[in-house]
């Protein structure tokens, strides 16, 4: 009755089934393990453990996990793998910290340009910069992606808290977070802030894209580099250097990344462009940058306009180098002024010409030629035609005439390109 009972159980087990026993012997290629209720268990040469240390470390007596990889063998044992146990093990102890989320302390082992590596478990974990804590976030000027593996190479060989955010065995995909580990007490932080909150930092980072500001009790946020001043800016480092104090206006808050700004803290220059500068205002202006459809030009350090490819010249042109050059000084004249969406338009040419009274003569009416006449009667006769004088109201209308034409072409604007 008690064999059929445990063959009964040996049948509900199946392969890759982890089991608990206790060490019945050691041998030099094999261990045999007591497995309560079922039998005896067998492990083999590669099924025994991969690290020596630990192989050697076995005693008689000793619990081990070992995963079925035969339900019965020739001697009627059960084949199982330590190897195998252990690995599947080690991946439930990671998806178990996963989700008590865990802080672990773990040793960086090298630095990639994508983050850092880890090992935990003695899995192999990735730790993407992105997973950064602010305080180790590499802040490159230029962005370059050498500098920024220089920084990462500094933190080898240190020891970082961090929390697993995946863990797949499938795929062998270990990542974890840093920044995970102080997201709740930053997101504490950040839910007393509110959009329009004024606040005093300073500059810690520089980048390509905007500026990092430091401020309150250990939080940052993020100036866009079209947030940094209300003029275009090819460089946030022509704006603002690393340990410049600044206040700055919040005005997003996306779950523990903010945005800062401050260019809404100054005046917007344009809400006096109006009152400086008229249409068909000839100015100066120093070509900032060519386009493919046209030329930034800055007219003061605040307003910058654009003159449009078909402003250029009277000739067709395909490209503003054709015409300009960046940083050199020209006279512009001034086509349009949109001060709500920051834009003027500017041109190089000329404005239409008014037609002078004296230049104004009434054409002759043309005589036929005998070809033109080809067809016709030789009677036919054309009329003549006195030519017309000029007196105060052929005056009057010539000059109302071109004034209004002049009119026309003024209110004529060419299609703008944002500044």
């Amino acid at each position: 009755m008690e064999e059929l009972l445990l063959q009964s159980k040996i049948k509900i087990l199946a392969e890759g089934d982890v089991i608990k026993g206790r060490i019945l012997s050691v041998g030099k290629n094999e261990v045999y393990v007591d497995v309560d209720g079922i039998g005896i268990g067998v492990v083999r040469g590669r099924e025994l453990y991969d690290d020596e240390t630990i192989l050697s470390s076995l005693k008689i007596g000793d619990e081990v996990f070992g995963s079925v990889i035969e339900v019965e063998n020739k001697e009627g044992n059960l084949e199982l793998s330590f190897r195998k146990a252990g690995l599947e093990r080690v991946w439930q102890t990671l998806r178990e910290k996963l989700e008590s989320r865990e802080i672990i302390k773990t040793k960086i082992l090298e630095a990639n340009k994508g983050g850092l590596m880890v090992r935990i478990n003695n899995v192999v974990g990735f730790l993407p910069v992105s997973q950064l804590a602010p305080a180790h976030y590499p802040r490159v000027e230029d962005g370059d992606k050498n500098k920024i593996l220089a920084v990462l190479r500094g933190f080898v060989g240190q020891d970082f808290d961090v929390r697993i955010i995946t863990a797949e065995q499938d795929g062998e995909k270990l990542i974890v977070s840093e920044r995970a580990v102080i997201e709740g007490e930053l997101l504490q932080k950040i839910g007393k802030l509110s959009i329009g909150d004024v606040v005093d930092g300073e500059i810690t980072g520089v980048v390509d894209f905007g500026a990092f500001v430091k401020f309150g009790e250990g939080l940052e946020g993020l100036v866009h580099i079209s947030e940094l001043a209300w003029q275009r800016i090819e460089n946030p480092k022509d704006i603002v250097k690393v340990g410049q104090k600044v206040k700055a206006q919040i005005i997003a808050i996306d779950n523990d990344r903010i945005s800062l700004s401050l260019k809404r803290l100054m005046k917007d220059p344009w809400e006096d462009a109006v009152k400086k500068y008229k249409i068909g205002q000839m100015v100066k202006g120093r070509v900032l940058k060519l386009a493919t459809f046209g030329a930034f030009v800055e007219l003061d350090a605040e307003i910058h306009g654009l003159a449009h490819l078909g402003e250029l010249s009277t000739e067709k042109i395909t490209d503003a180098s054709q015409v300009l050059k960046e940083g050199e000084e020209k006279e512009f004249r001034i086509i349009s002024i949109e001060p709500a969406d920051h834009r003027l338009g500017l041109s190089l040419r000329p404005p239409k010409a008014e037609a002078k009274p004296e230049e104004v003569k009434a054409e002759p009416v043309a005589t036929p030629t005998p070809t033109e006449q080809s067809g016709q009667p030789e009677s036919v006769e054309v009329e003549k035609t006195e030519e017309p004088k000029l007196d105060v109201s052929a005056d009057s209308s010539s000059k109302a005439s071109a004034t209004e034409e002049s009119a026309a072409a003024e209110k004529v604007e060419p299609e703008q390109t944002p500044a």
